[in-house]
C-alpha cells in the first residue's frame, strides 16, 4: 500500500503544476503506459499473497480511477483555457463597419419598378399588389374573357390543378378586379408584379413583370388615357418630347382598345426614344370594357375609366440598353455588377430617375 500511496503522492504533486496537452500526456504515458508505474502495479499482483491480493487490487483500482479523472480533469480545463484565448484574440466586432465590404447592386427590374411607381405618384396613382397564384375568376371570367378566348389555352397559361380553376396569373390586371371588388370609385391604381405565361425566347420569358394601370371616375376619357401616358412616357425615359401614336387592337377587358407605338432612332447602333422616322410598339390600353365595370358592382352608366398595360422588362432593356431578356434571370453577378444601380439611388423625380 505505501508504493500506491507513493505513485499518488507522486503524480498528483505533477499534475498540479502548470502543465501543457504535451506533458499531461507524458504523464498519463507514465502511468498507464506499457511500463508505466500503474501498470506494473497490476502485472505484480500474481506475486502478492493471496489474502493480500484483493486489498490491493481494490487500492490500486481507486488510485488508478483518482489519477485518471484528475488527467481527465487538467485536459478539459486545458481545452477551455485554448477555446477561451482563441476567442479573446479572434473576436470580432459587429458593430463596426466592414473595411472591405463589397457593395451589393439594384437589379434592373427592380430599379425600373420603383421608377415607374414615383412617376405614377407624382400624378396621384397608389400602388396596389395582389397574389401571384390566382383563380380563373379574377384572372379570366371577372375580366371579360369568354371560356373559348385563346389566351385560356394551356399552351399560354400554367394552370395548377386539372378542373384549371387554379393558375399562375397571366397578368397583373386580377389586382385591379380585386381592387374595385374592396372599395368605391374613384380608383386610380397601378398594379406592378411578376407574371407568368408558357413562352420563352430572346425577347419572353416564361415569368416576366408588368404593370398595369387603372383610372376610374365620372367623365374619364380617351384625352386623360393620352395625356397620362405621354406624361410617363417622357418622364420615364427623360425626354422633353416624344411623338406618339394610338393603332387601334383588342383586348376582351377594353373597349376601344389600343396599341401605342413611340417614335424612335438609331444612332451609332443605338435606341434613341423621342424623336424618329422609327415606330416601337410600347404597350396596350383601352377604356375599361362595361361589362368589367358590371363584374365589379360598379354602375357604367356612372362611372368609366381606362386601364394600360405595360412590360416592365422591355422597358428596361429599352432604356439601359439590355438586348437579351433572357440575362435578367441568369444570376451572373457580373452582368448585375455592369447593369445594376447603387443601392442609395433611389428614383425620385426632382433630380432625375436614373441618375
Amino acid at each position: 500500500m505505501s508504493d500506491i500511496k507513493k505513485i499518488k503522492n507522486e503524480f498528483l504533486h505533477k499534475l498540479n503544476a502548470d502543465l501543457n496537452i504535451e506533458s499531461i500526456n507524458q504523464i498519463k504515458s507514465e502511468l498507464f503506459g506499457k511500463k508505466g508505474k500503474i501498470s506494473n502495479s497490476f502485472k505484480n499482483l500474481g506475486s502478492l499473497p493471496t489474502e493480500e491480493r484483493k486489498k490491493f487490487a481494490s487500492d490500486l483500482n481507486f488510485v488508478k480511477d483518482e489519477l485518471q479523472e484528475k488527467i481527465n480533469k487538467k485536459i478539459q480545463e486545458l481545452e477551455i483555457k485554448e477555446i477561451n484565448s482563441k476567442l479573446e484574440n479572434e473576436k470580432v466586432d459587429v458593430t463596426l463597419p466592414e473595411r472591405n465590404i463589397v457593395q451589393g447592386k439594384i437589379h434592373p427590374v427592380s430599379q425600373v419598378i420603383d421608377e415607374i411607381s414615383c412617376i405614377f405618384s407624382e400624378i396621384g396613382f397608389s400602388v396596389e399588389e395582389g397574389p401571384d397564384v390566382e383563380n380563373e375568376h379574377y384572372n379570366f371570367t371577372a375580366l371579360n374573357t369568354p371560356d373559348n378566348h385563346p389566351a385560356r389555352d394551356m399552351h399560354d397559361t400554367f394552370y395548377l390543378n386539372d378542373k384549371k380553376e387554379l393558375l399562375l396569373r397571366t397578368h397583373t390586371s386580377p389586382v385591379q378586379v380585386r381592387t374595385m371588388l374592396k372599395g368605391k370609385p374613384p380608383f386610380k391604381i397601378i398594379a406592378p408584379g411578376r407574371t407568368y405565361r408558357s413562352d420563352s425566347d430572346q425577347t419572353h420569358a416564361p415569368m416576366f413583370h408588368q404593370v398595369e394601370g387603372l383610372h376610374i371616375d365620372k367623365y374619364i376619357n380617351m384625352g386623360h388615357l393620352k395625356g397620362c401616358l405621354n406624361y410617363f412616357i417622357k418622364s420615364f425615359f427623360e425626354v422633353d418630347k416624344i411623338k406618339m401614336r394610338f393603332r387601334p387592337s383588342h383586348f376582351p377587358f377594353t373597349e376601344p382598345s389600343a396599341e401605342v407605338d413611340i417614335g424612335y432612332e438609331l444612332k451609332d447602333g443605338k435606341i434613341v426614344i423621342g424623336e424618329g422616322d422609327k415606330w416601337l410598339e410600347i404597350l396596350g390600353c383601352g377604356m375599361v370594357h362595361p361589362n368589367v365595370l358590371k363584374n365589379v358592382k360598379i354602375n357604367p352608366d356612372k362611372y368609366q375609366g381606362y386601364a394600360f398595360g405595360i412590360g416592365i422588362d422591355r422597358l428596361a432593356m429599352l432604356k439601359y440598353g439590355i438586348n437579351d431578356l433572357r440575362a435578367f434571370f441568369e444570376t451572373d453577378y457580373r452582368w448585375l455588377n455592369h447593369f445594376g444601380f447603387d443601392p442609395l439611388d433611389v428614383p425620385s423625380n426632382y433630380r432625375g430617375l436614373s441618375r
